[in-house]
């Protein structure tokens, strides 16, 4: 269906808009809907009146093929009256019940019109109501979009505050991660740096190396500077002040153009030796003074507080360390000495021939209680002796020294081997009860084919005899000597041959940990075994050099060496003028 309105007056444009809305109405078009039509159309068409002419309204309403239909809206012009060219205007809208039919005339009086005008106003009221439902709607949303919008920037807030929380925690972390790796750093280079520099005993060896310990990661030049311990060449050489500071108040010094900030470090001027770097004078302290002053440039600009702590603390450790070296050195030269003096020259008997060595543990302090020694009784007979002391050091070779005296003041008043013994057993048990000793005792009688020897807890005696077989003297031996206990050494008696050698030795010679004692005496028994007499007689000193190559191939001993051998002439004639006296205690 299609309605059509020519529209020349403003009356003729009430009467199509009255109609419009009548016809929507009519249609089923919901009120908001038909009021923005009526609105729409009145707008336009007090456009086209303006304009002027002559102008078509038409209405067609299209029937429904699913739900609902269209109603189809349209202002054209009127051909005859406007001027070409100009768009029609349309419109459209959905209409429920447009299958109905409804007049749409509109009589001309005016109460009809009145009527149609107030009805507008009911269709407006309703939109207006509807707006006003609309707005407080919007402004309900509004509100509710505005709280919303205040939660979301509190909870941005606090997102945003989460995160920089947890930046500054990540940011902590990462900074004691650093840290405790950066201590761990230190203290790893710390310990290994002390395990280097207490490794050795030599306070030369410790000196040189502390410049290759901390050059260059922990500075950038070093200075050790030794009170009682400097060569020609740095006597003269000039010491910054702060150096010199550090050594009287025994305080770290610390020279530069700027505070240091060091902790426990006082702070001075530059040094004017040289002004641009920067110096950590660092004292090395003792129990007493001082020893010296370690003189250190930083790597870069200047130290880490926590590296400088760190080198105060191992300054003090290689004093510690130098301070021990030197102490071991001074040790060590007191008793070489003394130990060299008690290793007199042996005596020179017809007939007879001497050969001894003495050799130190390879490391450690390299003295002990080894000794060894050769000397004439009142009788003319002559005694040699071979002992060992237990322990090291100092006291071992000052106790050495005691038994020595002792036993060539017991053998002044004469007695066999082991009454020497027996009375030197009482005598370091009661001089030292902690103290212990073993020892070889062996007398040669002028013009006699034998020899008596006692040992006490000492390795047995080596016989070589002229045909080239070799015993060991194995006789029950007694005790060692100083221990709580009562004892009778005994003496035992070979008969020698000339060309006949008898070694006596120190336990140094023939034991080693891995193997024991058994196997050390059966190589020397073999070596000593190897030589014939005429070498033995041509050259004494000699074979005993080449009878302690073989046996003492280890790179390292950790005990000392003793060697006496004893050799009859080849060329001595047989005494006849004693008894043959037995030999016991042989073992081949």
């Amino acid at each position: 269906m299609t309605r059509t309105w020519q529209i020349t007056t403003v009356t003729d444009a009430a009467r199509a808009r009255i109609a419009t809305a009548r016809l929507a109405a009519a249609y089923g078009v919901p009120t908001l809907e038909r009021t923005r039509l009526a609105t729409s159309l009145s707008a336009h068409l007090r456009q086209c009146l303006t304009k002027g002419g002559t102008w078509c309204v038409a209405l067609e309403v299209v029937p429904p093929a699913a739900a609902s239909g269209l109603l189809h809206a349209t202002v054209t012009p009127v051909p005859e009256t406007n001027a070409e060219g100009e768009p029609p205007w349309r419109m459209t809208v959905s209409c429920p019940d447009a299958a109905g039919t409804a007049d749409g005339e509109v009589p001309d009086d005016p109460a009809a019109l009145a009527e149609a005008l107030l009805g507008a106003d009911e269709d407006t009221a309703l939109t207006l109501e509807k707006l006003a439902e609309q707005e407080e709607l919007v402004a309900f949303h509004r509100e509710e979009l505005h709280q919303t919008n205040q939660g979301v920037v509190a909870l941005h807030a606090e997102l945003d505050a989460a995160g920089r929380a947890q930046r500054e925690a990540f940011a902590a972390e990462r900074k004691a991660r650093t840290e405790a790796e950066n201590a761990r750093r230190r203290l790893t280079f710390l310990a290994d740096a002390s395990a280097v520099l207490t490794a050795s005993l030599n306070h030369d060896e410790i000196v040189r190396r502390l410049p290759d310990l901390l050059v260059p990661r922990y500075a950038a030049a070093v200075d050790v500077w030794l009170f009682d311990h400097e060569d020609d060449r740095r006597r003269t050489a000039p010491h910054p002040a702060a150096a010199v500071l550090a050594a009287r108040t025994g305080r770290p010094q610390y020279a530069a153009d700027h505070p240091g900030g060091l902790p426990g470090v006082t702070d001075q001027p530059p040094s004017a030796l040289d002004p641009t770097r920067p110096l950590l004078c660092i004292p090395l302290p003792t129990r007493r003074a001082p020893l010296g002053v370690l003189t250190l440039s930083p790597p870069g600009e200047r130290w880490d507080p926590d590296d400088a702590v760190m080198l105060i603390e191992l300054t003090r450790r290689a004093s510690i360390a130098i301070d021990n070296a030197r102490r071991f050195e001074h040790n060590r030269d007191i008793a070489e000495t003394l130990q060299r003096a008690l290793l007199t020259d042996l005596p020179t008997t017809p007939g007879l021939r001497l050969a001894a060595r003495y050799l130190p543990a390879t490391h450690g302090l390299n003295i002990g209680g080894d000794w060894y020694d050769a000397f004439r009784q009142p009788d003319g007979s002559l005694i040699t002796v071979i002992g060992d002391v237990t322990g090291h050091g100092l006291h071992a070779a000052v106790m050495m020294s005691q038994l020595r005296t002792a036993l060539r003041a017991y053998a002044v008043d004469g007695g066999s081997p082991g009454q020497l013994l027996t009375r030197l057993h009482v005598f370091l048990h009661h001089l030292q009860p902690d103290l212990y000793a073993t020892a070889v005792i062996a007398r040669f009688r002028p013009d006699d084919p034998t020899v008596t020897w006692a040992a006490a807890g000492h390795p047995p005696p080596v016989l070589r005899m002229a045909d080239g077989r070799v015993h060991t003297l194995d006789a029950k031996p007694g005790a060692m000597l100083g221990i709580p206990l009562r004892q009778e050494i005994g003496d035992h008696t070979v008969r020698l041959s000339p060309g006949s050698t008898l070694a006596l030795y120190t336990d140094g010679l023939v034991e080693r940990r891995a193997q024991g004692i058994d196997p050390g005496i059966e190589r020397l028994a073999a070596a000593l075994g190897a030589f014939d007499s005429a070498q033995l007689d041509a050259d004494l000193d000699g074979s005993a050099d080449r009878l302690l190559d073989p046996l003492l191939s280890d790179s390292e001993r950790d005990d000392d060496v003793c060697l006496l051998l004893c050799h009859i002439d080849s060329t001595a004639q047989p005494a006849t003028s004693r008894p043959p006296a037995r030999s016991d205690g042989l073992r081949l």
